[in-house]
């Protein structure tokens, strides 16, 4: 079946990104999906992306120095970007870091925009070969859950960004003028339901909508090179996986499986918790990074009472002008059973970090407005349930927030009464030749059965 595994997806995504298989481990964040993952993923014939999301640039930048020390030229690796529109300097501060380190692709997440750190990291790698045809040097997958946004990075750079890197001595004219002709990504990844952040997508009505789209946009821009789409959110078994290709996607990327393997950095008694789980024990609940405006995460809810509490917060903030005017039981309740803490504790260690990270100036504005003083005091507790996955879970268990999604249910299913049952058995490298294996043979089968 190895070499059927091999043909399935787009022979031309696996020339440019140097893979064997079409399958890629998508980012996780703060480095659960960890450099020894990342690693594994490269030796194998696959590709993994570093959830650079989170760390600090040293920490971004010594990962990157160890996966390239472990992994040969020609054996690729990608890190990620993730959008800050609040800060948008600092995603040009990170694309910069992974330039002056020859990080050749990146999986942009949670971008609603094509933004000047995008397009610098697109242009820098724009070259023309001997025949005068465009090479991509840097290669961007964006990861899109909504047409609106696909259509963009679908587009050429926009002008107005071009001509200021341009203005700004960031690319050359003949990368300025290549851009035009050229989309920003080449490889859009359409992101169902999926753990972490979630638009709770339909693979089999997201996917063939963006496809639609692709047809178009390669049409009004009379593209040479065709736009490719994958798909992630829910791939978790061969049966997953061979429903992609079927579709007609060009590659998967996986997530939620692979944070349940000896790689995943994360703790190994949330390991122990998530590979237990069925499809049912995930739920949603509004996001830390986007409090106020509810976008949506998927996280475990099994054992746990983090996502019903996160709910209620929300509900509270939207219910209330400012903590004080909350009932005092609930108030109570949250101190005691929430934060384990007093308010003012929390306001006080909210402050410190505000003024470590540099954002002071939301403590004035929070001096300002008591509901949004309310709201960083609700982040704090996003905050402190997540480090809990990486740190001390048993400790006070009910709050741990951990991302995931219903893919590692049907997964744990899969492999129930196999050696794979137990996470320390699992290695993402392992179970990603298993999964295009196993899909391999159940595309072949299903053919034989229609001749």
């Amino acid at each position: 079946m190895e070499k059927i595994a091999q043909k399935l997806g787009c022979d031309l995504f696996r020339r440019d990104f140097g893979v064997d298989y079409a399958y890629l481990s998508g980012s996780m964040y703060r480095g659960i999906a960890s450099k020894e993952l990342v690693v594994a993923m490269g030796r194998s014939g696959f590709m993994g992306f570093l959830g650079a999301a989170g760390l600090s640039a040293e920490q971004t930048a010594s990962d990157i120095d160890f996966i390239q020390r472990s992994l040969s030229p020609q054996q690729p690796f990608g890190v990620n970007l993730l959008c800050n529109l609040q800060e948008p300097a600092k995603e040009v501060t990170n694309v910069e870091l992974l330039l002056g380190k020859n990080v050749r692709f990146i999986e942009a997440s949670a971008f609603v925009k094509v933004t000047p750190a995008l397009v610098l990291f697109h242009l820098r790698g724009l070259r023309r070969d001997s025949d005068g045809r465009i090479v991509r040097g840097t290669r961007i997958i964006a990861k899109i859950s909504r047409p609106e946004v696909a259509r963009e990075f679908m587009k050429p750079a926009p002008e107005s960004i071009v001509s200021k890197l341009l203005a700004e001595k960031k690319v050359s004219p003949d990368q300025a003028a290549m851009a035009r002709g050229i989309p920003v990504s080449q490889d859009l990844c359409v992101e169902a339901d999926s753990g972490g952040h979630t638009d709770r997508g339909v693979p089999t009505v997201l996917l063939p909508s963006i496809q639609s789209l692709r047809r178009d946009m390669m049409r009004e821009y009379g593209y040479s090179e065709k736009i490719r789409i994958g798909l992630a959110g829910g791939i978790g078994t061969p049966q997953a996986v061979a429903s992609a290709f079927v579709m007609g996607a060009d590659f998967v990327v996986t997530g939620s499986i692979n944070q349940c393997t000896v790689e995943a950095r994360i703790s190994d008694a949330v390991k122990d918790r998530l590979q237990d789980i069925n499809i049912q024990d995930t739920d949603y609940c509004p996001a830390g990074d986007m409090f106020e405006i509810g976008a949506l995460v998927q996280v475990l809810k099994k054992g746990v009472l983090f996502p019903a509490r996160a709910n209620k917060l929300f509900a509270l903030y939207n219910a209330y002008g400012s903590w004080d005017e909350i009932p005092p039981g609930s108030r109570q309740q949250i101190q005691e059973a929430y934060f384990k803490k007093s308010v003012e504790d929390v306001w006080r260690e909210t402050q410190e970090y505000l003024q470590r990270t540099g954002q002071a100036e939301e403590i004035e504005r929070a001096r300002r407005s008591a509901k949004r003083k309310m709201a960083l005091i609700f982040r704090w507790y996003y905050g402190y349930s997540s480090r809990l996955s990486f740190a001390e879970p048993e400790r006070d268990p009910a709050n741990l927030q951990v991302h995931t999604g219903p893919a590692l249910g049907a997964f744990n299913q899969w492999v129930k009464g196999t050696p794979l049952e137990n996470w320390r058995n699992r290695h993402v490298d392992q179970i990603a030749t298993k999964l295009m294996h196993e899909a391999a043979s159940i595309l072949t089968g299903r053919l034989q059965g229609l001749v």
